[in-house]
Protein backbone atom coordinates (compact mmCIF):
# COMPACT_ATOMS: atom_id res chain seq x y z
CA UNK A 1 0.00 0.00 0.00
CA UNK A 2 1.43 3.40 -0.75
CA UNK A 3 0.94 5.93 1.94
CA UNK A 4 -1.64 8.30 1.59
CA UNK A 5 -3.52 6.19 -0.79
CA UNK A 6 -6.30 3.91 0.62
CA UNK A 7 -6.71 0.89 -0.32
CA UNK A 8 -10.34 -0.41 -1.54
CA UNK A 9 -11.80 -3.79 -1.91
CA UNK A 10 -14.79 -4.52 -3.41
CA UNK A 11 -17.06 -4.75 -0.24
CA UNK A 12 -15.78 -1.14 0.73
CA UNK A 13 -16.10 0.61 -2.89
CA UNK A 14 -19.45 1.58 -1.96
CA UNK A 15 -18.64 3.47 0.65
CA UNK A 16 -15.33 4.75 -0.44
CA UNK A 17 -15.15 6.52 -3.79
CA UNK A 18 -18.97 6.11 -4.85
CA UNK A 19 -19.69 7.71 -1.96
CA UNK A 20 -17.31 10.46 -1.19
CA UNK A 21 -17.76 13.63 -0.98
CA UNK A 22 -14.58 14.47 -3.23
CA UNK A 23 -13.76 13.52 -6.66
CA UNK A 24 -11.95 10.34 -6.64
CA UNK A 25 -9.10 8.70 -8.20
CA UNK A 26 -9.16 5.03 -8.61
CA UNK A 27 -5.87 3.37 -9.56
CA UNK A 28 -7.24 -0.19 -10.30
CA UNK A 29 -3.82 -1.96 -10.09
CA UNK A 30 -1.70 -5.39 -9.66
CA UNK A 31 1.18 -6.87 -7.60
CA UNK A 32 2.78 -7.86 -10.98
CA UNK A 33 2.38 -4.70 -12.83
CA UNK A 34 5.63 -3.11 -12.86
CA UNK A 35 3.80 0.51 -14.80
CA UNK A 36 1.44 -0.05 -11.50
CA UNK A 37 4.64 -0.07 -9.01
CA UNK A 38 5.82 3.07 -11.04
CA UNK A 39 3.16 4.90 -9.94
CA UNK A 40 3.37 4.57 -6.43
CA UNK A 41 5.36 7.44 -5.94
CA UNK A 42 3.16 9.73 -7.63
CA UNK A 43 0.12 8.48 -6.56
CA UNK A 44 1.27 9.38 -3.08
CA UNK A 45 2.56 12.86 -3.60
CA UNK A 46 -0.43 13.37 -6.07
CA UNK A 47 -2.05 12.28 -2.17
CA UNK A 48 -0.11 14.46 -0.08
CA UNK A 49 -0.07 17.29 -2.27
CA UNK A 50 -3.79 17.30 -3.97
CA UNK A 51 -5.86 15.42 -0.79
CA UNK A 52 -8.10 18.53 0.14
CA UNK A 53 -9.39 18.35 -3.46
CA UNK A 54 -9.13 14.80 -4.64
CA UNK A 55 -9.10 11.10 -2.92
CA UNK A 56 -6.53 8.61 -3.96
CA UNK A 57 -7.29 4.75 -4.24
CA UNK A 58 -6.03 1.70 -4.91
CA UNK A 59 -7.89 -1.65 -5.72
CA UNK A 60 -6.15 -4.62 -7.00
CA UNK A 61 -7.69 -6.36 -9.76
CA UNK A 62 -6.88 -9.95 -8.88
CA UNK A 63 -8.68 -9.45 -5.08
CA UNK A 64 -11.20 -7.73 -6.15
CA UNK A 65 -12.60 -8.88 -9.29
CA UNK A 66 -16.69 -8.26 -8.76
CA UNK A 67 -15.53 -3.69 -9.17
CA UNK A 68 -12.97 -5.11 -11.73
CA UNK A 69 -15.83 -6.37 -13.94
CA UNK A 70 -18.29 -3.90 -13.59
CA UNK A 71 -16.07 -0.84 -14.65
CA UNK A 72 -15.18 -3.34 -17.66
CA UNK A 73 -10.90 -2.73 -16.75
CA UNK A 74 -8.78 -4.68 -19.20
CA UNK A 75 -5.56 -3.05 -18.60
CA UNK A 76 -3.58 -1.82 -15.93
CA UNK A 77 -3.07 0.27 -14.43
CA UNK A 78 -6.49 2.37 -15.71
CA UNK A 79 -6.96 5.23 -13.92
CA UNK A 80 -10.56 6.30 -13.63
CA UNK A 81 -11.88 9.43 -11.94
CA UNK A 82 -15.39 9.29 -10.44
CA UNK A 83 -17.35 12.53 -8.84
CA UNK A 84 -20.74 12.21 -6.92
CA UNK A 85 -20.39 8.56 -7.47
CA UNK A 86 -20.07 8.27 -11.56
CA UNK A 87 -16.88 7.45 -13.83
CA UNK A 88 -16.29 10.78 -15.11
CA UNK A 89 -12.57 10.29 -16.72
CA UNK A 90 -10.78 6.96 -17.66
CA UNK A 91 -6.95 6.63 -18.49
CA UNK A 92 -5.03 3.52 -19.20
CA UNK A 93 -1.40 3.50 -18.47
CA UNK A 94 1.70 4.65 -16.34
CA UNK A 95 2.18 8.49 -16.93
CA UNK A 96 4.45 11.45 -15.21
CA UNK A 97 2.68 13.15 -11.98
CA UNK A 98 3.09 16.17 -14.40
CA UNK A 99 1.17 14.76 -17.20
CA UNK A 100 -1.42 13.22 -14.83
CA UNK A 101 -2.38 16.74 -12.87
CA UNK A 102 -2.96 18.16 -16.63
CA UNK A 103 -5.36 15.13 -17.15
CA UNK A 104 -6.86 15.72 -14.27
CA UNK A 105 -6.91 19.63 -14.40
CA UNK A 106 -10.84 19.53 -15.81
CA UNK A 107 -12.03 16.61 -13.73
CA UNK A 108 -10.53 18.33 -10.15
Amino acid sequence: MVTGVIDVTDENFEAEVIGADLPVLVEFTADWCPPCRQMGPVLKALASEEGDRLKVVQLDVDSNPETTNAYKVLSMPTFMVFRAGEPVKSMVGARAKRRLLEELADVV
